[in-house]
């Protein structure tokens, strides 16, 4: 039953995806203003069929603040990242610049508010990144981090990626560190109904040292990894 409900999953999710990239990519040249309306949808669509063809159950402990925040978190699948739009209210997320570099959708994503992260040029890659992320906080929204810097398999902890201390001291944000096990269940190709755990940890006010701000989210999202892990 765990292969069929897998392959109705990719059909319907993917197949959809389809049609929400091609109205995105028309929205940019015709309807700007409704880019954000699409990309909320295609978020839904993804809960839907998570939670209805897959069969399972996201739960969600912790409070999830409203207002600019710095959301830090962890990133196991890819059910987190197709998650924001439909989590978050208009998320301003960081993602690699190869991203952008694809025809179309750089554009849409650029539109949308994502900020390109440049790896390999050192400071001028910070004040990129800071120079595209102030405007989304001064627009109230929540901004999004992946401070290890890529996915990994579920029990790993790598440390967090240099430029989130940096981003953290200069945004002036309290950082809200989201813990997720999806790894356990969703990273597999054939998924079983499972229970998907989000985590919204105490927010960590701004201004502390950064070994402390780094250990402290590194500690939070990855509460749901480790011997000790609930």
């Amino acid at each position: 039953m765990h292969v069929i409900r897998s392959l109705a999953f990719y059909i319907v999710f993917y197949g959809g995806s389809v049609l929400h990239v091609l109205a995105a990519f028309a929205s940019v040249w015709l309807f700007p203003s409704r880019l954000r309306s699409i990309c909320d949808s295609w978020g839904a669509l993804h809960f839907w069929c998570v939670t209805r063809i897959l069969a399972m159950r996201v739960e969600i402990t912790g409070h999830q603040p409203s207002g600019p925040a710095f959301f830090a978190i962890k990133h196991e699948a890819a059910f987190e990242a197709i998650d924001l739009p439909y989590r978050y209210d208009f998320p301003a997320a960081f993602a690699k610049k190869e991203l952008f570099d694809i025809p179309g959708w750089g554009r849409a994503g650029r539109m949308y508010g994502l900020i390109p992260v440049y790896r390999d040029q050192g400071a001028k890659a910070l004040r990129m990144m800071l120079k595209q992320a102030r405007p989304r906080v001064e627009e109230g929204r929540p901004i999004i981090i992946f401070p290890e810097g890529t996915r990994v398999q579920h029990g790993e902890q790598p440390k967090l990626q240099a430029g989130f201390a940096a981003l953290y001291k200069l945004l002036g944000l309290p950082v809200i560190p989201v813990a997720v096990d999806s790894g356990r269940s969703y990273a597999k190709l054939w998924k079983r109904p499972a229970v998907i755990r989000m985590h919204f940890g105490e927010p960590i006010p701004p201004g502390l040292p950064r070994e402390e701000v780094e250990a402290r989210t590194h500690a939070a999202i990855n509460m749901f990894n480790g011997p000790d892990a609930p």
